[in-house]
């Protein structure tokens, strides 16, 4: 999807601080960062929301990304304190790319309720 910034990411035609990236998902650092640590998993192909992922390839693409995510928090040394990965689907949630994507954030103590 040509307008749609992270498939342009994940295409490379937009530079990002990139972490990890396999053959079917890309990390890169947050521009808004809400943590010491703040990355965002993407997958390579566009899937709009978490919404969209009740379907076996989209279990598929949601694992990968989970698993690039998990890699990513032990990448930036969030494995022993902790790290929170949040997955916002629709506006109500806060999702504003509406390409589906992980954050990875950490490095701070996280407060519960979220929001």
């Amino acid at each position: 999807m040509t307008d749609c910034i992270f498939c342009r990411i994940a295409a490379g035609a937009i530079p990002a601080t990139l972490l990890a990236q396999s053959e079917h998902a890309v990390a890169f650092r947050d521009l808004n960062p809400q943590a010491p640590s703040h990355a965002l998993v993407i997958p390579r192909e566009h899937i709009a929301s978490a919404t969209e992922t009740d379907s076996d390839a989209g279990e598929l693409a949601l694992g990968r990304t989970m698993r690039l995510a998990v890699q990513v928090a032990k990448q930036l040394g969030l494995i022993e304190g902790g790290y929170r990965l949040v997955c916002n689907s629709g506006p109500d949630a806060g999702q504003s790319v509406f390409h589906l994507h992980v954050h990875v954030l950490g490095g701070r103590r996280m407060s519960w309720p979220p929001g």
